[in-house]
């Protein structure tokens, strides 16, 4: 096993951006819109653990390399009654793409909202019958000299 070698590649701009969604019941969506969720603001506390997980990407996933980021962005949006969208943007000035940083970001940022939320989406018998997390995906990739 071995990390890629990318020694001989050039340092150039690049930047990516991934999305994924949540769904919820509409009463929470309703909860989260209202600021009455007890933990706290779920879509708040998920673009900063968005970001934080940027930065820790390669601390996560083996053999991906260490990266110095030069910017992450993450929004959240409600998309309708009962989706919440993610997304984030992370750009680097290195000799590899970021792409694993944006969908790392994304993806710990949607489950720090189902963290946040959970308790409100269980049903009369302690299930999770319309959570979701989906379509967690790279949406663009750019790459300059």
């Amino acid at each position: 096993m071995t990390m890629v070698d990318v020694s001989a590649k050039a340092e150039i701009s690049r930047e990516a951006t991934a999305a994924g969604t949540i769904k919820l019941k509409p009463e929470t969506i309703k909860l989260i819109k209202d600021g009455k969720i007890m933990k706290g603001e779920p879509l708040y506390t998920a673009k900063i653990s968005g970001i934080l997980a940027a930065k820790k990407t390669s601390e996560l996933i083996p053999l991906c390399h260490p990266l110095p980021l030069t910017n992450v962005e993450v929004e959240t949006k409600i998309l309708d009654k009962n989706t919440v969208e993610v997304t984030a943007r992370v750009k680097t000035r290195a000799q590899t793409g970021v792409e694993m940083e944006a969908l790392t970001a994304v993806s710990v940022a949607l489950l720090t909202i189902w963290d946040m939320t959970k308790q409100y989406e269980k049903d009369t018998e302690g299930q999770y019958p319309t959570t979701s997390i989906e379509n967690i995906h790279v949406v663009k990739k750019i790459k300059q000299a």
